[in-house]
Order: C-alpha cells, then sequence, then structure tokens
C-alpha cells in the first residue's frame, strides 16, 4: 500500500506541475492580450485546482503511514541541519498545504472575478504564488534537504 502511494504521489506531482504551468501560461497570455475568459479557462481553472487537491490528499494520506515520518530520531541539539526525518515531517508537509490553499484561494477569487482580465491576472498571481511554493519543497534528486528519484515506480 505504502509503495502504491508512492508511486501515486510521484505521477500526479507531474499532473500538478503540468496543469499549473499550462495554467499560468494561459492566464499571462489572456492578461497580456485581453482575451476573453471562456468555459475553457474556467474548466482549466477549475481542473488545475482539483488535480493540487487530490496530491494533497495523496500526500495527507501517505504522511499517515510514512516510515520516514513516524521514524524517531534524536534531537540535534545546536545543529542547523535539517535532516530528512524534519523535512517530510515538517516542511514539506507544511509547505504544500500552503500551496494549496493558496491555489484554492486563487481559482476561487478567480472564478468570482468580474472582469476577464481581473480571472486571467488573479489566476496568474495566485497559481505562480502556488507554483513557488510547490516548486522549493518538492525533494528533487539534487535537493540538499531530501532527494528523491524525479519518478518512482512500482
Amino acid at each position: 500500500m505504502h509503495q502504491t502511494l508512492l508511486t501515486l504521489h510521484s505521477l500526479n506531482r507531474w499532473l500538478v506541475l503540468a496543469s499549473l504551468l499550462y495554467a499560468i501560461y494561459t492566464s499571462w497570455k489572456g492578461f497580456r492580450n485581453g482575451i476573453t475568459f471562456t468555459n475553457a479557462n474556467n474548466t482549466l481553472r477549475h481542473v488545475t485546482a482539483t488535480i493540487a487537491h487530490i496530491q494533497l490528499l495523496l500526500g495527507l494520506y501517505l504522511y499517515m503511514i510514512s516510515p520516514v515520518v513516524k521514524f524517531k530520531v534524536a534531537e540535534l541539539q545546536g545543529s542547523n541541519l535539517v535532516s530528512e526525518h524534519v523535512f517530510f515531517k515538517l516542511i514539506h508537509i507544511a509547505l504544500m498545504a500552503v500551496a494549496v490553499v493558496v491555489i484554492t484561494i486563487g481559482s476561487a477569487k478567480a472564478k468570482r472575478a468580474d472582469a476577464d482580465k481581473t480571472k486571467f491576472r488573479t489566476m496568474f498571481i495566485w497559481f505562480l504564488a502556488g507554483l513557488l511554493l510547490i516548486l522549493i519543497a518538492i525533494p528533487w534528486p539534487f535537493s540538499p534537504l531530501a532527494n528523491r528519484p524525479y519518478l518512482r515506480s512500482f
């Protein structure tokens, strides 16, 4: 079960990143060129937020059963090092939850905005902020805090 969730969480990460990048590009283009906010743009806004929510739910469930999070380590007193355990137990989960909240707020504000330009601008700003938080919190293979492969498999 744990390995299956890790794989799903890893695969869905790419869906989150791809949908956010596409939504950010579309909203930037729409804001810059004064394009009408269509049903397709609204669907993109909604699907992007939904994919982020699914990723958060997978992550929260994984957080509850993860041996990395459950593993108890001795506190490093007087040290400024962030261990992999601390990264996943505190930093990763907190930043990802905040990122999904930011994306959700942006989606809701864009949905309720009156003008098309305001909808695009709102989507652009909030989704970009969420993407930046996500990029910081992902355990990239080159990360000094905690590194994981680009893609996990069964």
